[in-house]
């Protein structure tokens, strides 16, 4: 049963960019919708539990949900550039090597040299996976112009979730800087969420002159907010029930659902080959993971 639970923020969190994919919208209405269905769902998470939130607590949360909002922005906007099949393990890639190396850094982890040589092995498999996964296949007759455009996609790709990357750090750290648990930082860090989604909410209204917030889509999203909020939930129930490392570990196959979700309920194509590529990537990605979690 507690293995069960475990998969749970798997299954929320794969499909949560699925969701986005069939409801449609644009990057900036899908935060929104992201961020405010996360929050309704913290606030029933608060009234059932009802931790104990500092004011400590409550600073650095709020600012890891505005961090965790930087990355789902740029997150959302590499879907439009090349895909989500193509964009989650990637991004799952680079959070897990930037979580960990900051956690090397400034939180003192791997100490020893076994931990040390696990860990820096890890990083290389997930940063081979990554490459995998951004691998087109040059024989299937595209034409030049296509090449070129695709080149160009899984560049703009890149560069988003490598910025994205900082703001997941920011998401994952700065609770940890005020050693807060999960409970008490849940509803801190989805009001940042929402503080920093209205704030791109207002940007892109004054630059399109078009509103989100008059838009019905942007309401439809809050879907994916729920979904968010889902795995978040059972991931706190998780960690609970199985500790971090394996809670973690488990919730991290969401890049399965996500990645091979993409590919057959949101249609987008690819070749025997890439299909090849990113099966392989991902696999370097989640046993990279899984090395991390116990490293």
């Amino acid at each position: 049963m507690n293995i069960l639970i475990a998969l749970l923020p798997a299954l929320g969190w794969g499909f949560l960019p699925i969701a986005t994919g069939l409801i449609g919208g644009k990057p900036i209405n899908q935060l929104m919708g992201t961020t405010y269905g996360a929050l309704i769902i913290a606030i029933l998470v608060f009234i059932f539990k009802q931790p104990v939130i500092t004011m400590q607590d409550f600073w650095w949360c709020l600012l890891s949900g505005m961090a965790w909002a930087v990355g789902q922005m740029t997150q959302y906007m590499a879907f439009t550039q090349i895909g989500v099949s193509r964009t989650m393990p990637i991004s799952t890639g680079l959070q897990l090597v930037g979580t960990s190396v900051t956690g090397v850094i400034f939180f003192g982890e791997w100490a020893g040299l076994i931990p040390k040589l696990a860990g820096f092995g890890s990083i290389i498999l997930i940063i081979v996976g990554v490459l995998l996964t951004t691998l087109k296949d040059n024989g299937n007759n595209e034409p030049k112009t296509a090449e070129e455009n695709a080149a160009q996609h899984t560049r703009n790709g890149l560069i988003l979730l490598v910025i994205g990357m900082f703001g997941y750090i920011g998401y994952s750290d700065f609770p940890r800087v005020a050693n807060t648990n999960g409970w008490s930082a849940f509803l801190p860090q989805t009001i940042g969420m929402v503080i920093m989604g209205t704030i791109f909410v207002i940007i892109s209204a004054y630059k399109t002159k078009v509103n989100p917030f008059k838009q019905a889509v942007s309401y439809k999203n809050i879907i994916t907010g729920f979904l968010f909020g889902f795995g978040a939930f059972f991931y706190l129930i998780s960690t609970e029930l199985n500790g971090v490392a394996t809670g973690f570990t488990i919730s991290q196959m969401c890049v399965v659902i996500s990645t091979f979700g993409g590919i057959v309920i949101l249609h987008e194509r690819k070749t025997k080959k890439e299909l090849v590529f990113v099966t392989l990537g991902m696999i370097c990605v989640i046993l990279g993971g899984i090395i991390t979690s116990f490293a």
